[in-house]
């Protein structure tokens, strides 16, 4: 019997580092790289940049990402430390470029999401099944 064991990444992204965005990727990219299949581990990469970008354009202070996978699931947490500002999803109007969707994208494509409070900030999450066809 084959064993699959856990494996973690953890990050701090510096406030306004925009180009650290598509650094955290990269590195979610080769954690994934043998252990998940192609398809959601796209996905993966595509929610994540929606919420670290989403934390260095909405906050001073930067953002710390968590991702932890296992055979079966994905987790992945952006934490930020403002308080307050719980961002919601919406649908931004049609001449509003590409801005106001990755939450409309991360409640559509992960199996499951949400926030949590925490005593400085808040931490938004996402997990995805590894079973996806």
């Amino acid at each position: 019997m084959e064993r699959h064991e856990e494996a973690r990444m953890h990050r701090r992204v510096d406030r306004a580092d925009l180009a650290a965005v598509g650094e955290v990727r990269g590195a979610v990219r080769e954690l994934l790289r043998y252990r998940w299949k192609e398809e959601p581990a796209q996905v993966a990469e595509l929610l994540l940049s929606e919420l670290v970008t989403n934390a260095l354009v909405h906050t001073d202070d930067g953002a710390v990402v968590a991702v932890s996978v296992a055979p079966r699931r994905l987790r992945v947490e952006v934490r930020d430390f403002v308080p307050g500002m719980d961002p919601e999803p919406h649908v931004p109007p049609a001449d509003d470029g590409t801005h106001g969707r990755g939450l409309i994208l991360v409640e559509s494509l992960a199996d499951s999401w949400g926030i949590s409070p925490r005593s400085l900030g808040k931490v938004v999450w996402f997990e995805l099944d590894g079973e996806r066809p």
